[in-house]
């Protein structure tokens, strides 16, 4: 990223962030099927608390396979994300809206990230949300791939940062560097 490049960004801006690795713990080779297996990552909690006072929106993108595996019910899906959101929504923080892809990847014509179909379904949501005044945050190469292909800004949490236009080593991390 340019140094000057968050002195661009003002209340128009949004964001999307991807779930698993940015909001709460992945779990490795499965997926967290209910409540009680969800766990905020450090800070989050306090990231979400800052960006909702910096970001126009705050939509969490997220590939939900294990739906399309039967491992799960969206409803169960819609379950972790309504404890999620009341849980960010005690602390300070929102989220404006939740999108979730439950296909398989080998499905045909599938809309998972790196397809830009979600941010599109953002839109339909928040008809005014600019993705050239957007930035996605994720923790996967899919992730910033979805960015580049829906036209944001893109952002990597971790340690490699797959070409994105910046990296941090947490959400509440990136939160900081808008804090001011």
């Amino acid at each position: 990223m340019k140094p000057d490049w968050k002195h661009d960004i003002d209340m128009d801006w949004s964001l999307m962030l991807d779930r698993d690795g940015v909001i709460n713990r992945r779990i490795i080779d499965g997926y967290v099927t209910s409540w009680s297996e969800f766990e905020f990552l450090p800070g989050v909690l306090e990231a979400l608390r800052i960006l909702a006072q910096r970001f126009k929106y705050i939509f969490i993108i997220t590939n939900q396979q294990g739906v399309g595996k039967g491992l799960m019910t969206m409803e169960q899906v819609d379950e972790v994300h309504d404890r999620m959101c009341e849980a960010i929504e005690e602390q300070g923080g929102r989220i404006d809206g939740i999108l979730v892809c439950p296909q398989l990847a080998d499905e045909p014509d599938n809309y998972r990230k790196p397809n830009p179909q979600m941010a599109f379904m953002a839109q339909e949501i928040a008809p005014d949300l600019d993705l050239n005044r957007c930035i996605m945050v994720g923790d996967s190469l899919s992730d910033i791939e979805f960015g580049r292909n829906a036209g944001t800004r893109t952002v990597f949490i971790g340690t490699d940062e797959h070409l994105a236009d910046d990296h941090f080593d947490s959400l509440l991390q990136f939160s900081q560097e808008f804090a001011s």
